[in-house]
């Protein structure tokens, strides 16, 4: 998007010794291969289009299944109220868990699969599995009452969290190269939950509905008024709050990486099973009356979610710790000004960083503006990548694609550096994250897409000062290069 930055030298990948610069640009994958994976030709089901047709056929199937089977037992005008009441708090909580996604967002796909595998296959599986469940224990124990009791204390919590866990498990499998923080395992897990209260919504609203028209009640008193309120505005976060257990868990397995195999396999599991258990403790509290209710939801609920909350807050402030701890060894190599890494790691910083951008770009052109604040905003977003990998690699080893992954980031970023560096550096100093004497110096404005030349400056200490005396990255098994580059003369 940005040619003019080719003009001018690049400088030393801090993890790569002595390599050239020709041969690191040499290196730099193609624009088609930016993926970081081969493309597979040759079967129709490795293709990557017929996999994702596969799944949203899948799930398309199991959205018109589950909305035949709720419009069945609530009617069609009833399923029309539930509908059009439960698609309320979707938006607040969708905002909500990508707020917490700011730093490093994951791709809106899945999200959106998450969301989509909550709504259509989870509630499938679940009204179809309780259904089955209930009817067999009545059958059984010819006590409708008590069934229904164990059917939504005891069946519904494994089945519906066992259901929902699945969106999980399948994104920690298939796509772990988005999948490696503990807010990452929260996002997917409460837009999974978010899809899954969705539908359950439209069939409880719905039934409320068809109950109040038999029976003629409206206003306040109806039957709707009083399932919408505990449902919606009492606990909207209620299905979140149980499957976002689940997501710690998994959350907590990717950050220990590859080395800690039982941790990947007990903290998962260990999620579930708080997840079951609170949830079990919701629905019991139903058959206490109402004053077991309120006592569950004052005692248990709200302090859960405030500390789930304060969990989610204080692991976003995590990853903001890790792009300042990782990013100084590039600005130490010239990839970064001495700035960047400090307003990178600032929510605020980074906001300035695109509002400024859009102001110094935007005269006379107004698409020029808003170009340069996507230029800052996806300059962002291969930072925040890049730290990452670097994290990943220092902490679990690193992959064997983590040289050519870390050239196409530094690729990413360098392209994009004239418009954004001069913004980052500009917000560190007007959000106080760079102390300096007087006031700000704004940058020296220059014709858009202009790349003035610059010297290669010195290299950073080798890898192996930062990997515990093993280097992973060198190119020979024994090679030593120079642990500092010759500074520019």
């Amino acid at each position: 998007m940005y040619d003019g930055s080719a003009q001018h030298q690049q400088p030393a990948v801090p993890v790569l010794g002595e390599q050239r610069l020709d041969e690191f640009l040499g290196a730099v994958p193609g624009r088609g291969h930016w993926r970081y994976r081969p493309r597979r030709v040759g079967m129709v089901w490795r293709s990557r289009a017929f996999r994702a047709g596969a799944v949203v056929t899948a799930l398309a199937l199991c959205g018109l299944v589950i909305l035949a089977l709720v419009r069945e037992q609530t009617g069609t005008e009833g399923f029309l109220v539930g509908l059009g009441l439960a698609v309320l708090p979707v938006p607040l909580l969708m905002a909500a868990f990508r707020w917490l996604d700011r730093v490093d967002p994951g791709p809106w796909r899945n999200l959106l699969f998450a969301f989509a595998w909550g709504a259509c296959a989870a509630a499938l599986v679940a009204i179809v599995a309780n259904t089955f469940a209930t009817r067999w224990i009545a059958t059984a124990t010819a006590d409708p009452a008590s069934a229904d009791t164990l059917g939504a204390t005891v069946i519904a919590p494994v089945v519906e969290e066992s259901a929902k866990a699945a969106a999980v498990l399948l994104i920690f499998l298939f796509r772990r190269r988005e999948f490696g923080s503990l807010v990452d395992g929260i996002v997917v897990a409460g837009f999974t939950a978010t899809g899954f209260a969705f539908t359950e919504n439209i069939l409880y609203l719905g039934n409320a509905f068809g109950e109040d028209q038999q029976l003629g009640t409206t206003g306040l008193a109806s039957v709707t008024v009083g399932t919408f309120f505990v449902r919606v505005v009492m606990s909207p976060f209620a299905h979140p709050l149980f499957t976002v257990l689940t997501g710690i868990g998994f959350g907590l397995a990717a950050l220990g990486g590859r080395r800690h195999r039982v941790r990947r396999l007990l903290f998962p599991l260990l999620g579930l099973v708080l997840a079951m258990g609170l949830h079990a403790a919701w629905n019991g509290s139903s058959a206490l009356g109402g004053f077991g209710f309120y006592a569950v939801y004052g005692a248990v609920m709200v302090p859960c979610f405030g500390l789930l909350t304060w969990l989610a807050i204080w692991s976003r402030q995590r990853e903001l710790r890790t792009l300042a701890a990782e990013l100084p060894v590039y600005a130490a190599a010239g990839w970064l000004t001495p700035a960047e890494p400090l307003a990178l790691s600032s929510m605020r910083a980074r906001g300035t960083a695109r509002d400024m951008a859009r102001r110094w770009h935007s005269h006379p052109d107004p698409a020029r503006g808003k170009q340069a604040a996507r230029a800052v905003a996806e300059y962002e977003s291969f930072a925040t990548s890049l730290a990452v990998l670097r994290r990943r690699a220092r902490h679990d080893g690193a992959e064997p694609d983590f040289a050519a992954r870390e050239r196409e980031l530094l690729h990413h970023l360098w392209q994009r550096r004239d418009v954004a560096a001069p913004a980052l550096t500009y917000a560190a100093q007007v959000t106080g994250r760079v102390r300096r004497p007087g006031p700000p110096v704004l940058p020296r404005q220059v014709p858009y897409g202009y790349a003035p030349p610059r010297q290669r400056p010195a290299q950073v200490p080798a890898p192996h000062r930062h990997y515990g005396g093993y280097n992973p990255y060198l190119h020979a098994e024994g090679a030593a290069p120079d642990p500092y580059g010759t500074p520019p003369g």
